[in-house]
Parts: C-alpha cells; structure tokens; sequence
C-alpha cells in the first residue's frame, strides 16, 4: 500500500490560523507535549493535516516541529504519524522551559 503525501489529498476543512484569532493561545493547559524524532520523519504531513489547532510547523513541505503556544497535546499528529516520529510526553517533564 502506498500512502498518499499531503499535497496529493484533496482540499478539505484545514483551517490555516490556529483558533479564531492568533491572541487565543490554547497551550497552556497542556497536559502531554509532542515530541518529534526527526530521523524518523518522512514529511508525509499527516500530522500537518490533521492537527485541530495548526500547531505544526511546516516550510515547504518539511515538517519543522510544533507551535507549543497553540498544542492542545490531544496526540492526534502522533496517532496518525506512520512512522511513529511524534512521541508524547508529560508536561510535567518540561517544566521551567520556555515552548
């Protein structure tokens, strides 16, 4: 089977601004945090695409990371990563950092 890359899916509902304004940052009551591993990553963009919020962080068709200001943490860029590049972690493990 091969899997499709983002540019070959249709156009869909991707809201391109994360929330209804950017002053409305919605990760501060993140309990768990993405974590990319990117030698794992093949760029497929399924994270990108599905993302709520547009939390991920892409130029060009490469996967950059997470905007950590709007990651609700819901984990669905790691569900949906086929090659499991997106770990979850607690937020707890992250204290005191600024992201």
């Amino acid at each position: 089977m091969s899997l499709k890359s983002w540019k070959e899916i249709p156009i869909g509902g991707v809201i391109d601004k994360p929330g209804t304004a950017r002053e409305y940052k919605t990760g501060t009551w993140r309990v768990m945090r993405p974590i990319l591993h990117k030698e794992k990553c093949i760029d497929c963009m399924f994270c990108w695409l599905y993302c709520p919020d547009q939390a991920v962080v892409q130029e060009g068709g490469i996967m950059k990371g997470f905007d950590y200001e709007y990651c609700k943490g819901c984990g669905l860029c790691a569900n949906v990563c086929p090659k499991q590049a997106i770990e979850m972690r607690p937020e707890t493990e992250f204290l005191g950092e600024e992201g």
